[in-house]
């Protein structure tokens, strides 16, 4: 005889993340500021790539980053120093950020004035891709030292992902890296991804980027 109950936990907390998620961008919507949703593997140039954005966009935009980290507030620090707005969420322990753990963010942030807001995910190609934080859109950073068959092996991000950057392309000579293959790769997981190829280190790639970026912005404020 069964006298126990089965429970779909996963789906109930994916479920009720989602609602609350449509509810972070219904509130940012009103505030008319964007929020974006970067994701990648440790070491790709997440925050790199973000200091060369901001370069670009802090004197058309008031932007600010919200920097997820299990711990340390490394980040936090180097994109104050880029000279915009900065807070460091510490997830404890934990590999991803959920939409209540940033609309937690958000409001100790304080975004009202704020054009665009970039939230910097944990380091990791799985957890992260598994939960909507809210965001109006995600991007993601895949690295050339990282390899060209990244979205066979972590199809999810990739597949959840409105950009995906290739970054460190000064480290092409060194690093057998197929430009079409991964092309190929992300669009038959999303056909819609745009796809950039850009150097954070030199600049290259950096303002096509930035426009789609600055388009997108306008996009949501309008």
């Amino acid at each position: 005889m069964d006298d126990f109950r089965v429970i779909e936990i996963k789906r109930s907390v994916f479920e009720n993340n989602d609602k609350e998620a449509e509810r972070v961008r219904g509130e940012l919507k009103e505030q008319k500021t964007f929020l974006l949703n970067l994701m990648s593997s440790p070491g790709s140039g997440k925050t790199t790539t973000l200091k060369a954005t901001i370069s670009r966009l802090k004197d058309e935009m008031k932007i600010g980053v919200m920097e997820a980290d299990i711990d340390s507030d490394v980040d936090a620090r180097a994109i104050s120093d880029a000279g915009v707005r900065s807070i460091q969420l510490h997830t404890g322990g934990m590999c991803h950020l959920d939409a209540g753990m940033t609309e937690q963010g958000l409001k100790e942030f304080g975004t009202e004035d704020l054009d665009l807001v970039v939230l910097e995910n944990v380091g990791n190609l799985v957890c992260p891709a598994e939960f909507d934080t809210g965001a109006v859109k995600n991007a993601m950073i895949l690295s050339v030292p990282e390899g060209d068959d990244k979205p066979l092996k972590y199809p999810l991000m990739f597949t959840i992902s409105d950009v995906v950057l290739i970054n460190k392309i000064d480290t092409k000579s060194v690093f057998d890296f197929d430009d079409d293959a991964v092309c190929e790769r992300i669009h038959k997981l999303n056909p819609n991804a745009e796809i950039f190829f850009i150097s954070a280190k030199t600049g290259e790639g950096i303002d096509a980027w930035c426009d789609w970026l600055r388009n997108a912005v306008k996009e949501w404020n309008k």
